[in-house]
């Protein structure tokens, strides 16, 4: 019951003249009141709940926290091709006192400089591997976003397996009950033997325990759906009847294949071995020279004050004046020997370089296996749901036949039980199998790299409004 149903119920016998709070106790009625406080559970869409789960799941903003900063890296890097300029002061007493020389200098001056780097070919090869590695940061944000719809879907169509098994488990458990009584009665009036009630009381405590077994997990998922939306009592819509389960297209294994190649796995796999070539490159340029050049300009004022001996006697002085100074130059540097660093420092990358090469091409095996691998699975996830479609309604037949045989006694009551048992569990397993189609389509999708918050928008047009 539902906090508006509940203070409903609660509000329609208050005008009937307090009959109703007669009937409970003060602590039962302040039990129900606490009930009437609860939220009600939150309907939510496939697309709501996606949109929730991408403000608060936690794994997706440490994904987007880690990516995020690597533009501003790449920015810092790029500050290598741009001039460096600095300002200084300084401003100085100093005093100098000999038998011959009183000397007090007050000193005050300010310069501004600046160098610019025209030449240098590692410092290229670094800006390169910082823009590289934008790709790389994109790439692992965008697995980040898929996992999340895959995860997210898989928790949502949990729940709602869940819930179909339930009530798999709660009609299952009524026709028993059914059944049951029908043994009691026939037993009593003496058609029946006492083997037909224990058979059909056999399967009610097992039903029993189904239908327990069942809330518990339902109750597990729900719990396993609210963490990932960030929000409590969160109510799966189903699937709109009747249910219309989208093909996998394209039907050709080799074209999901082919769309590997764009995945963010090999994306990601492919600026990486980009990267280790880069620092190849810039070992080597270890072995280049570099150019730079260079600007000054300082002004500044000079203040002697004392005394000098001249002649038998000291004689005052006092002087004072500005000065400027400018400089401006070109700078090459070159390596002659560093003791075999740059040598072995090429031969490290090399072999860097070369784990980077194989680690780009177990990732596009790897990323194609998987997408062979989900195609087929969710082709013959499709063929099962055709099969169960099919099982159903043969197994409805079956048990309005068996039950008519029964009637008129060419059937036993444990072949209408086997008969039951068999179309609930089809009907269970055929609803599981519809939402493992849809989880077997994403999967696909993230497999060939593929995959976006659109299919999500297209996924949330099969369920009922």
């Amino acid at each position: 019951m539902t906090a508006q149903r509940l203070r409903s119920s609660l509000s329609r016998p208050a005008r009937e003249g307090g009959r109703f709070m007669r009937r409970f106790t003060p602590v039962a009625l302040s039990a129900l009141l606490a009930l009437a406080a609860l939220p009600a559970a939150q309907g939510k869409s496939l697309l709501e709940s996606y949109e929730g789960a991408h403000g608060s799941d936690a794994n997706y903003h440490a994904a987007r926290a880690l990516a995020e900063p690597a533009q501003y890296r790449a920015d810092q890097v790029h500050a290598l091709r741009r001039p460096n300029v600095g300002l200084s002061a300084t401003a100085g007493r100093s005093t100098n006192e000999t038998p011959v020389q009183d000397l007090t200098s007050n000193a005050v001056s300010a310069g501004i400089s600046a160098t610019q780097s025209i030449f240098n070919r590692a410092n290229d090869k670094t800006i390169a591997q910082a823009d590289t590695a934008l790709a790389v940061a994109r790439a692992e944000l965008q697995i980040a976003e898929q996992d999340l719809i895959v995860r997210l879907s898989q928790a949502y169509f949990d729940v709602l397996a869940a819930q179909d098994t339930l009530g798999a488990a709660n009609a299952t458990k009524s026709a028993i009950s059914e059944q049951l009584a029908s043994a009691k009665r026939n037993f009593e009036v003496g058609t029946a033997t006492i083997t037909d009630t224990r058979e059909a009381q056999a399967r009610f405590d097992l039903a029993t325990a189904q239908v327990i077994a069942a809330e518990n997990d339902l109750r597990i998922k729900r719990i396993a759906l609210d963490q990932q939306v960030g929000r409590t009592g969160i109510e799966p819509q189903p699937l709109a009847v009747p249910v219309a389960l989208p093909p996998v297209q394209p039907a050709n294994v080799d074209a999901w294949v082919a769309q590997t190649e764009d995945s963010p796995q090999v994306r990601r796999a492919r600026a990486a071995y980009e990267i280790a070539k880069l620092e190849t490159e810039k070992a080597q340029a270890g072995r280049l020279p570099t150019v730079d050049v260079s600007a000054s300009y300082a002004r500044g004022r000079l203040s002697n004050d004392g005394s000098s001996l001249a002649g038998g006697a000291r004689a005052p002085f006092d002087y004072s004046g500005g000065s400027g100074t400018s400089n401006i130059g070109i700078t090459l540097r070159m390596p002659l020997y560093a003791g075999h660093a740059i040598r072995n420092r090429v031969k490290e990358t090399l072999l860097l370089e070369e784990q980077s090469r194989n680690n780009l091409e177990a990732a596009r095996r790897g990323t194609a296996q998987a997408t062979r691998q989900v195609f087929f699975t969710a082709q013959s996830v499709q063929a099962q749901v055709m099969a169960l479609e099919a099982a159903e309604s043969s197994s409805q037949l079956a048990l309005e036949a068996t039950q008519t045989g029964y009637r008129v006694g060419v059937r036993v009551n444990l072949d209408v039980l086997n008969a039951q048992t068999q179309l609930f569990s089809t009907r269970r397993d055929l609803a599981r199998a519809r939402y493992d189609v849809l989880l077997a389509n994403l999967r696909l999708e993230q497999a060939a790299g593929t995959l976006t918050p659109e299919d999500v928008v297209q996924l949330n047009q099969l369920l009922a409004r």
